[in-house]
């Protein structure tokens, strides 16, 4: 028999003690390791929404995102913080340059341009962004419904909207304005028109690529509808290149009702958009004159955030497997 330890509790992890009843061995488990400070816990910090906004985007998605999204603001708020009324005469000076009481000139009638364009913004990019939605919402309905109905639903449809591409979006939007006026809702819907074609053939490319997969054939093959597979197998995802296709619709769609604007097609006086301001201060291009030229800046600014904004979304895709 083995001589048993004087001390049975030995502060050791893994010291070797004998049973004294049945003189048998006995490991003792190791001790449990210390539980981690909560100092050292808190040591990593959390990452915020700041750091996860810099993850999920690269230094040109982050310029496009923060240029969007002022003029996004400008949009709701410009009117509350715009110095004066949109169509109010401040000034008898015409083109007028900087200055402090007028930080982006005057226009040709002697208007504050910074007002101007703080009102024209709710015109430019609100209507942009309503008939975007509406484009890429109807677009992308028929074209799930294309892809996953029967082949005549699909031949029907595609035709259809072949149909309509066919017809170039300006002369499209010049015929029907020309026809019915220049009405905010008529701009509204003749955008949208003229890009709904675009997003539906997008959108059912994209589909018919995502039914060819196992896990839709296994969905198909449970017996579930079209409508399930379209709204929770097959959309989810193509939300990445659909949102891509979103913001070149937006953009698009921008640059058409600034260019009817400035054929005096679009958004009709006293109310004007960025296209409308260009338009109207043509006269003062020779002289450099502030008020034709930050119009056409903000036009370009708003374009080119929304195409750096695209470009990170796809790469963002990509990364993540979506098509």
């Amino acid at each position: 028999m083995m001589s048993r330890p004087t001390h049975p509790h030995v502060p050791h992890a893994g010291t070797e003690l004998y049973d004294v009843s049945r003189d048998e061995l006995v490991v003792e488990p190791a001790a449990a390791e210390p539980a981690a400070e909560p100092a050292a816990e808190s040591a990593a910090p959390k990452q915020g929404a700041l750091r996860r906004l810099v993850h999920r985007f690269s230094v040109l998605g982050l310029i496009g995102l923060a240029l969007v999204a002022f003029w996004l603001i400008v949009a709701f708020i410009g009117p509350l913080v715009a110095p004066y009324k949109g169509g109010a005469l401040t000034s008898t000076e015409i083109f007028g340059s900087y200055s402090a009481a007028y930080p982006l000139g005057t226009d040709y009638l002697g208007r504050d341009m910074l007002s101007r364009i703080l009102y024209g913004a709710r015109y430019t990019v609100g209507l942009a962004l309503a008939a975007a939605v509406l484009a890429s919402v109807i677009g992308t309905f028929f074209g799930l419904l294309a892809a996953v109905s029967t082949r005549w639903v699909d031949e029907i449809l595609s035709r259809l909207f072949d149909a309509l591409i066919s017809i170039p979006s300006k002369v499209l939007a010049l015929v029907v304005v020309a026809a019915f006026g220049s009405s905010i809702p008529m701009l509204t819907t003749v955008a949208a028109l003229a890009y709904i074609p675009g997003a539906f053939r997008i959108s059912r490319s994209l589909a018919v690529n995502l039914m060819g997969l196992e896990y839709v054939q296994v969905a198909r093959a449970r017996g579930e509808g079209i409508f399930y597979i379209a709204r929770v197998e097959v959309l989810p995802n193509m939300i990445h290149p659909m949102l891509a296709d979103f913001g070149l619709r937006f953009v698009f769609i921008v640059l058409l009702l600034s260019g009817l604007s400035f054929l005096g097609l679009g958004v009709q006086p006293p109310n004007a958009d960025w296209g409308s301001l260009v338009r109207e201060n043509i006269g003062g291009l020779s002289e450099g004159a502030p008020a034709v030229l930050m119009p056409a800046v903000a036009i370009a600014t708003l374009t080119i955030g929304m195409n750096l904004l695209i470009d990170n979304l796809r790469r963002r895709g990509r990364g993540q497997g979506g098509a």
